[in-house]
């Protein structure tokens, strides 16, 4: 199929799906007048990509889960490398948000000693 045949199947746009060939998660056939072409396969790898990016993993994160992606994932991890990169992912965003409550604490703090000072 063609790519807006796929973006339409898919619920995505033809950009999106340029974009994930682009970073090596989606790879057409290409015909000889170099249109992409995707077989049936890909709606379910464009459904899986898309999921996996909504979680808030990155390109170079679903790269890595490729093997797994001609599977249904919706319901959980396929195969034991999505376990890992989703453990690291959460992991980074654990510290990201004890990052944000130290900068958090540290602006009430400020905004209460400004809030005592006379006027």
């Amino acid at each position: 199929m063609l790519i807006g045949e796929l973006a339409n199947e898919a619920g995505t746009t033809s950009r999106a799906l340029r974009y994930y060939e682009q970073q090596g998660l989606l790879t057409p056939r290409r015909g000889p007048n170099g249109y992409r072409d995707y077989d049936e396969t890909a709606v379910g790898q464009v459904a899986n990509i898309r999921l996996l990016l909504s979680i808030g993993l990155t390109a170079d994160d679903v790269r890595t889960l490729l093997p797994c992606l001609d599977e249904d994932i919706t319901a959980g991890p396929v195969c034991p490398a999505s376990a890992r990169v989703i453990t690291r992912r959460l992991t980074d965003v654990e510290e990201k948000i004890a990052s944000l409550n130290t900068v958090r604490t540290r602006l009430t703090e400020v905004l209460a000693l400004a809030q005592d000072l006379p006027r």
